[in-house]
């Protein structure tokens, strides 16, 4: 699935992988999310419902682009740098174009929506 993310008047494009956690996640858009900056290497917000986690590897190696939920929290991270291997981290899609409007101090607000 093929998705456009909108900060301010910036677009950027990415898709989801066809999983379980991906499919529970596309069920929430569109979403607008304030992104906050953690640990100066992602973007996370939190979200109104837990994600399925069925068949969801123990955990993941985020890179940058990577789109992920990391379920302990129950939380969307954005990696804008690349970051080591994570428990709970379940990789739902990637960041196509466009990565340049998160790698930004502070937070965001990003529209998430399904591309048409």
């Amino acid at each position: 699935m093929k998705l456009r993310l909108t900060i301010g008047e910036k677009t950027s494009s990415a898709i989801l992988y066809d999983t379980p956690s991906s499919r529970d996640f596309a069920s929430l858009l569109p979403l607008t999310l304030q992104l906050e900056d953690y640990a100066h290497t992602e973007k996370i917000a939190s979200l109104s419902k837990k994600l399925s986690t069925k068949d969801a590897p123990v955990g993941f190696n985020p890179s940058i682009g990577d789109l992920t939920y990391y379920a302990p929290w129950g939380n969307i991270a954005l990696f804008y740098k690349d970051f080591d291997y994570s428990k709970g981290l379940i990789s739902l899609g990637k960041i196509t174009s466009g990565m340049e409007n998160f790698a930004v101090k502070g937070s965001v607000t990003v529209k998430i929506e399904r591309e048409k």
